[in-house]
């Protein structure tokens, strides 16, 4: 034991090993889109009554705040105006929109990454996305926060771009420094898609932006009409205002994805005992309810236009009101939110990774495990939030970036699971070591399975005590700064190509094309 473990500590150090990774094939043990599904935190008795009482709140209670336009949309087609002047959805309608619906979708990627990393949401496909908006960035040096910046959403993206766990990009900070609406949407559009090809979810101030954004699009992707050819974009937001209430903006936003038979990816976040009840049960009824009044508007305009199914109950610290991300009750809504959206064979997604800490520490690592964990587990096709977010999706950090990358791996190896066949149970591999050299090391039923079976971590610490200290004693946060500062200072990369010049013409693009080939602040 001595012997190896002193070889161990003599393989040249932690460069040697980055250096050796680096030059590596990439890691064989997961892949994009590994099936979950195995957890499941309802019987099928708690998902038929959820479902039950979902019917009922939208055939009795119904939903306020529509407008003129949803109403001429959705009441000829059945929906129905109630006593109290709400929109509800009668159960027969419901049940019938139900049996009609998109069971799958494709976000794809463009140039380099088309087709290899396509994101295929159905059945139980796990991908992770970095998404959340939020307000402000972590600053590691003086472990403060400041208002994000235009400047952050192509740093955080380009920085995605280099992580291979996170598959699905977001417009993971706002640009606070861009205060027109029409500005501020064209330039996060310009930063995502400059600085990776990557599949996206992104939202918009107003409806009126989409056709120009989808001129942008179609410049990233080849020219006019290509984007609608092979989506890589899909439109988000709120379009309900829990409780039972419509966001007009949001709803806007869905109702012309619908008419252009994109991907609707919707978020109802009602907030367990303050927009939502104190119990889970409600809670998890009300937002299917929302989720479900959501999926019928969209298929009232288009029949089959594929629709997430997104229900994201939140979880209220009662004492103090607040949101909390990282709970285990948060965990635990959220799986059983994607257990429901399996239920009505819809593609889902839930928020998760939505941890309450300021910094990664150890109440950031264990909510993190918690919520990310359940929800693979429970098959969610698109894991938000999951890259970087800190302080209850307050704000990001690019350190936490990649150590989110990294447990998302580690998390897919849990998924895949164990592969048990005659030549994973190695029956006469254990005969011959055990008789032979008495181990394993060297052998070549070791050296076939040592990189599909294994996920090698690069920043978790797996030193001995005595190497860690000899190598300057580093914690998971300056490992992590130390990756997030080697791609950042780096990689600039700019995938418009030729088509940029037409882009900056066309648009008012705010990112300096000069600065964007060099770090923040250079």
């Amino acid at each position: 034991m001595s012997e190896n473990m002193d070889r161990r500590s003599n393989r040249g150090g932690r460069a040697a090993r980055l250096a050796a990774r680096a030059s590596s094939t990439g890691n064989e043990a997961i892949r994009a889109g590994l099936a979950g599904g195995r957890y499941k935190p309802l019987t099928d008795a708690d998902m038929a009554r959820i479902h039950d009482a979902a019917l009922t709140i939208l055939a009795r209670t119904g939903l306020s705040d529509h407008t003129q336009e949803l109403c001429d949309l959705v009441l000829p087609k059945g929906a129905e105006l109630n006593e109290f002047g709400r929109l509800c959805f009668p159960r027969a309608l419901m049940e019938d929109l139900l049996s009609g619906t998109a069971s799958e979708y494709y976000v794809h990627a463009r140039g380099d990454r088309a087709g290899r990393d396509d994101m295929h949401c159905t059945a139980q496909n796990v991908y992770f996305v970095n998404s959340g908006t939020a307000v402000t960035t972590y600053e590691a040096e003086s472990q403060s926060y400041r208002p994000s910046t235009l400047r952050d959403i192509y740093d955080f993206t380009r920085l995605v771009d280099r992580l291979d766990n996170i598959h699905m990009l977001g417009d993971t900070v706002l640009a606070t420094d861009v205060t027109d609406d029409y500005r501020h949407d064209m330039n996060m559009v310009y930063a995502l898609l400059a600085g990776s090809q990557k599949p996206a979810c992104l939202t918009f101030r107003h409806r009126s932006h989409i056709p120009h954004a989808i001129r942008m699009f179609d410049l990233a992707s080849g020219g006019e009409g290509s984007f609608m050819k092979a989506p890589s974009v899909v439109f988000g937001g709120c379009p309900v205002v829990s409780p039972l209430r419509f966001g007009r903006e949001n709803l806007e936003l869905m109702i012309d994805t619908a008419k252009l038979g994109l991907v609707i990816d919707l978020a109802v976040p009602p907030q367990a005992g303050a927009t939502a009840p104190a119990t889970l049960a409600g809670t998890l009824a009300q937002a299917v309810a929302e989720t479900l009044a959501c999926v019928a508007i969209s298929n009232l305009i288009t029949p089959g236009v594929p629709v997430t199914f997104a229900a994201w109950p939140f979880i209220t610290d009662l004492r103090t009101g607040s949101f909390t991300g990282g709970s285990g009750e948060q965990a635990l809504i959220g799986a059983a939110s994607i257990q429901m959206g399996k239920f009505y064979n819809l593609p889902t997604s839930v928020g998760c990774g939505m941890t309450d800490a300021k910094l990664p520490d150890a109440q950031y690592g264990l909510e993190k495990a918690l919520t990310i964990a359940l929800a693979a587990h429970a098959g969610g096709n698109r894991l938000c939030e999951v890259g970087g977010m800190l302080g209850s999706l307050m704000g990001c950090s690019f350190e936490s970036m990649v150590i989110d990358d990294e447990a998302c791996g580690m998390v897919a190896r849990t998924l895949r699971g164990i592969e048990v066949s005659d030549e994973t149970l190695a029956v006469d591999v254990i005969h011959e070591s055990a008789t032979g050299p008495g181990h394993f090391l060297g052998n070549a039923h070791t050296l076939d399975h040592m990189n599909t079976e294994f996920v090698y971590p690069d920043l978790m610490d797996r030193e001995r005590t005595d190497t860690w200290e000899r190598e300057g004693k580093t914690d998971l946060m300056a490992r992590a700064r130390e990756k997030s500062q080697a791609i950042l200072g780096a990689h600039f990369p700019n995938y418009f190509g030729a088509a940029d010049a037409q882009v900056r013409a066309d648009f008012p693009i705010l990112l300096d094309a000069d600065a964007m080939k060099r770090p923040a602040g250079a």
